[in-house]
């Protein structure tokens, strides 16, 4: 086993998001330099704008690349193509990206991130069980109701925490170098069985209503939020990722965690009290 990290500095670009920050946090307990890629840090980086992209990688020797909203969307393949093989030349030699499981759209930002000559990793993820309380569905879940386009599709919700122990191991250790790794739960899910571990987790009632696609447009954008999001859900309701797989135990020798015992922390945290 070698650890090619040494004191170089991890560039983790959404290093406040919800994996990223979690990458950053257990490089840290390790003792290695850790830099956040966000809008908001002191050396700031922008996907949209590449002049900020030199100074964020100024030092650094690996960066864990995260693209918002989502690899799927118009652009992200030639941001991410331009951008690792910016971070190559300036001497960035591991690159771990995370992608979306089951997406064609990733697939081609996977590609170009290859194409640089980085020593990559790619750890393809579905959606996360902190959708339910770091994100897009919060929201739902303290009002009660999950209206959401899925109708009876099922999801291996996989959580941030595996996600992001094994990125760090990528990124710290050789034998991932080359690896591609697919990350689910140990189980698969509908949207009427989150909502009763939800609701059993929380001790209150917690209902799934199915709604259409388009309904679901016109939420988002009435939100302010970008209307591909609806695009996603697409995933689900297609089947292409309705199974387990693997990657957690093939990464990092252990299971993935179950959405209940996520749904039991969640609550103990006070996330849900309303």
């Amino acid at each position: 086993m070698t650890n090619t990290q040494n004191a170089q500095t991890t560039l983790v670009i959404g290093g406040t998001g919800k994996t990223g920050r979690r990458v950053a946090e257990r490089l840290t307990a390790r003792g290695l330099p850790v830099r956040v890629g966000s809008r908001s840090a002191e050396i700031p980086f922008v996907w949209e704008d590449p002049g900020t992209w030199d100074a964020a990688l100024e030092g650094v020797g690996s960066v864990y690349v995260t693209y918002y909203p989502d690899l799927a969307f118009p652009g992200a393949a030639e941001a991410v193509g331009a951008f690792s093989k910016a971070a190559v030349a300036k001497g960035a030699r591991r690159l771990v990206l995370l992608s979306g499981r089951g997406e064609e759209g990733a697939v081609i930002s996977e590609d170009k991130l290859k194409e640089s000559g980085a020593d990559w990793t790619v750890v393809r993820a579905n959606w996360f069980n902190q959708n339910f309380n770091e994100s897009f569905f919060l929201e739902p879940v303290l009002a009660g109701e999950l209206a959401l386009p899925t109708a009876e599709a099922v999801e291996p919700f996989v959580d941030a925490d595996d996600i992001a122990d094994v990125v760090t191991a990528a990124l710290t250790d050789d034998k991932h170098i080359g690896k591609t790794y697919e990350l689910s739960g140990p189980r698969l899910l509908s949207f009427h069985d989150v909502a009763a571990e939800l609701s059993k987790a929380t001790g209150r009632q917690i209902t799934y209503v199915p709604v259409s696609l388009d309904d679901y447009r016109a939420v988002l954008q009435e939100n302010g939020l970008p209307v591909e999001f609806a695009d996603l859900f697409g995933l689900i309701l297609d089947g292409r990722n309705a199974s387990v797989v693997h990657g957690v135990e093939e990464a990092i020798g252990r299971k993935p965690k179950d959405f209940s015992d996520f749904a039991k922390d969640a609550a103990a945290s006070g996330v849900w009290n309303v």
